[in-house]
């Protein structure tokens, strides 16, 4: 699979099967999220900004995703926003995850975003190298900051400040 053979598009509803299969990929990695099970639409959907939802696929096949969450519901945060993005695990490492962090990050400028942050565990270094090569810096380090599966885990805390929006 070669960058120009999948497309990056916006996500429409009826993508959440292939997303919430992605999702849970990454969740039994154990290096991707805290969360140890995907939610259900209602509540994947009401926790994501509307218009900052992507898909990359290939023959009609979404092979990745991503999208931004609110940090907080206050007005003085309206701009800043916790990035999410997930690879289907047969197709990391092909410049999917670029594509999409490429296009998120196109997005959330043209939705009035100015800060992205990322809280990425310190052992999820492919994530880490994708984030600081889109200009994500590390501002961050948070110990023991939960537990998953027993086990306190440590997260990287990134941000990448906008050139054009808040400037």
């Amino acid at each position: 699979m070669s960058s120009t053979s999948y497309t990056v598009v916006r996500m429409r509803d009826s993508d959440w099967a292939a997303v919430r299969s992605i999702y849970l990929e990454g969740i039994a990695t154990g290096d991707a999220t805290f969360e140890t099970e995907a939610p259900d639409w209602t509540a994947w959907d009401n926790n994501h900004l509307r218009q900052c939802r992507l898909v990359a696929s290939v023959e009609n096949r979404v092979i990745g995703w991503a999208a931004l969450s609110p940090v907080s519901r206050r007005r003085a945060y309206s701009g800043v926003a916790e990035v999410s993005i997930y690879v289907a695990a047969d197709t990391r490492h092909k410049g999917v995850g670029k594509a999409l962090l490429d296009a998120l990050v196109a997005e959330s400028e043209q939705a009035g975003i100015w800060t992205l942050q990322a809280s990425i565990f310190p052992e999820n270094m492919g994530s880490i190298a994708l984030h600081k090569a889109w200009g994500f810096r590390q501002v961050g380090y948070r110990e023991h900051i939960g537990s998953l599966h027993g086990v306190w885990r440590d997260i990287v805390l990134m941000e990448r400040r906008s050139m054009v929006v808040g400037t």
